[in-house]
């Protein structure tokens, strides 16, 4: 089993029209940052030991992608701390042009367990992500709605510039792992509310 990313998915294809699945790779060749490089050469080895010196061993992989939902103590992702807290305490002023896929953490731990015992596992990929996608517009207009007392710093942002929102796909997870995710208001707002209880 190996945690990888959607780093390793969906970096390197043009957005446009596509639904971003298992099947995508992104090139580590393409001009990107070092950490999704990195991420996508290190499945790529995993997959490549596997085939030339795993023998009979099984071998699954976990493609998260933004990971939120509530923190384990003072521990929290990449995803709440740059998102989430960064929107909280205004340091996050505009809307960027990209959205993002969410996934819970609670969620993703279960993807992990159901691939684990699940026979028809072996040899796959399966991307952890809910349903849809959010920009940092839309989690500001979420926080706002849902947990007004946490507002009083969030940038007045507008909904431009994107166009198109990213489009992902859990099918496979769904179907062959039986799979349900929370959906990713959800996971923002349990995000949210740890920072709350992390502030007090």
């Amino acid at each position: 089993m190996l945690t990888s990313s959607f780093a390793a998915i969906g970096y390197s294809i043009d957005p446009e029209n596509h639904i971003y699945t298992e099947d995508d790779w992104t090139d580590e060749r393409a001009p990107i940052q070092a950490y999704i490089k990195s991420k996508t050469i290190a499945e790529k080895a995993a997959w490549n030991f596997i085939k030339t010196e795993g023998g009979a061993m099984e071998f699954t992989v976990i493609n998260p992608v933004g990971i939120f939902g509530p923190c384990l103590g003072n521990i929290s992702s990449a995803s709440v701390d740059t998102v989430v807290k960064g929107i909280i305490d205004g340091v996050i002023k505009d809307n960027a042009p990209f959205t993002f896929g969410v996934v819970d953490v609670r969620d993703v731990a279960d993807i992990h367990i159901k691939a684990m015992l699940h026979p028809k596992a072996n040899g796959e990929r399966f991307l952890a992500t809910s349903e849809g996608a959010m920009s940092f517009y839309d989690v500001a207009e979420l926080i706002k709605k849902e947990r007004p007392e946490c507002a009083g710093k969030i940038a007045s942002m507008q909904p431009t510039p994107i166009e198109k929102y990213v489009v992902l796909s859990n099918r496979k997870a769904v179907e062959t792992l039986n799979w349900h995710p929370r959906k990713k208001e959800e996971a923002i707002l349990a995000s949210v509310d740890s920072c709350q209880l992390q502030n007090h």
